[in-house]
Parts: structure tokens; C-alpha cells; sequence
């Protein structure tokens, strides 16, 4: 029996592509695609990946609600 769980993902638009990565995983899981979609692709592949080779260790032990992303303003 498998569980589903749900992530959220980040993925960000570069000026060669983009990138993906998920919130709420231990360790570093990026992908990256000529497209978005190839982007969340590719990085559905490495989250599954990443749980099959660590399983439960995979997980962070807090629960993301909610993801806001904010822009701010600093000087340098």
C-alpha cells in the first residue's frame, strides 16, 4: 500500500530555464527543465527518488500549512 503525500514545490524562473524544489523534504532535492512543466517533472522524479532511498527520514518533522512567498526590500 502506498501513502500520498502532498508537497509544495518552489519553482523558479531563470533566464535558462527553470527550477524546482520542494519545501518540507531533509537534504537537498533540485531539478531544473527548459519549461515549467519539465521542471515539475523532473522534480516529482527526485522527490520520489529521494523517498525510496531514505523513506520516513526523508521527511522534515514539521507540517507545512501554508507557503507564502514575500519580497522585501534590503540595503546593502
Amino acid at each position: 500500500m502506498s501513502l500520498m503525500r502532498t508537497l509544495k514545490i518552489i519553482v523558479e524562473k531563470h533566464p535558462d530555464g527553470y527550477v524546482a524544489y520542494p519545501l518540507g523534504l531533509k537534504g537537498v532535492v533540485v531539478a531544473e527543465g527548459d519549461t515549467y512543466e519539465e521542471a515539475l517533472a523532473e522534480v516529482k522524479s527526485a522527490i520520489r527518488f529521494h523517498i525510496e532511498t531514505f523513506r520516513n527520514d526523508a521527511f522534515e518533522n514539521n507540517d507545512i500549512m501554508e507557503t507564502f512567498i514575500a519580497e522585501v526590500g534590503v540595503q546593502v
